[in-house]
């Protein structure tokens, strides 16, 4: 199966368009859960593919509104590459969206459609997703505050945590689109002499300071500093060791999730992501 075959053709394709601002581009991954967004621009009647902005591109930059300050360039691809070949540079570039770019933007190819391909057969998914799973899962507990919750999935470079009760006990999953769901910009501004941050200001995001006795005007990205449970999602998803990717895979598109637990009866012993799916096609 080629990638002209599994992406979303450019007539679907969402895009924001050079010169616009942070605004056009949040409503996409917020309302749509977009990981990211195509950045295009249109000169004497032919589209240019500029690049991508993704959700962690708008959070650590706060204080940039323009479009061509916070987008990046990212790997493309052709129709006709593989999925396989496809997968393989989704897995060394942590890539989840590769454009389809031959000249111009033709359009965009996901981890999702890599994980359709799996499900449908198009791919080989007979791997056991006990053989294929990370061991290693990040966690955080179920009192800890979402601003520090989402410091956790930043410094993991990861886009969950599984949440953990008192017991230590699996009790949901939190993921990067439970936060960007709640996340909002906020304008004012601030005394530029206060330069120094309280310790209580560690898990929040400090806009522009300079010493000085002016004021500036500032914008942060605000998350609710409320306790992660009442944003997670409970109701999780598990899988056993004796799955298949291709039954994983049918799974993930089903319940509309990236990733799904990996169980030994009522013990947490992994987590398989979509990304693992990807892997086991190399």
């Amino acid at each position: 199966m080629n990638v002209g075959e599994a992406m979303t053709p450019r007539s679907e394709v969402v895009t924001v368009e050079l010169p616009g601002t942070r605004d056009d581009v949040l409503e996409y991954l917020q309302e749509r859960s977009f990981s990211s967004v195509p950045v295009v621009k249109n000169s004497e009647g032919t589209e240019e593919f500029r690049g991508l902005i993704s959700r962690d591109d708008l959070i650590e930059n706060p204080d940039e509104d323009q479009l061509a300050m916070l987008m990046r360039d990212v790997p493309t691809t052709t129709q006709d590459t593989t999925i396989e070949e496809v997968a393989a540079l989704m897995v060394e570039e942590r890539a989840r969206r590769v454009p389809v770019v031959d000249g111009e933007l033709e359009g965009i190819v996901t981890v999702t459609d890599v994980v359709r391909a799996v499900a449908d057969g198009e791919a080989v998914g007979d791997a056991e997703v006990g053989d294929i799973a990370s061991r290693d899962v990040n966690t955080t507990y179920e009192e800890v505050p979402l601003t520090v919750a989402e410091r956790e999935l930043y410094y993991a470079n990861l886009p969950y945590a599984v949440v953990l009760d008192e017991e230590g006990e699996m009790n949901g999953v939190l993921t990067e689109v439970d936060i960007i769901e709640v996340a909002r910009v906020v304008e004012g501004e601030d005394d530029t002499g206060d330069s120094i941050a309280d310790e209580d200001d560690d898990w929040k995001w400090e806009s522009i300071k300079a010493v000085g006795k002016r004021y500036l005007p500032t914008r942060n990205v605000e998350i609710p500093a409320a306790p992660v449970h009442e944003f997670m999602t409970d109701s999780v998803v598990t899988v056993s060791g004796e799955k298949t990717a291709k039954e994983v895979a049918q799974m993930m598109l089903r319940n509309d999730v990236e990733q799904i637990p990996l169980v030994n009866g009522d013990r947490l012993t992994g987590i398989v992501r979509d990304i693992n799916l990807l892997e086991a096609l190399q």
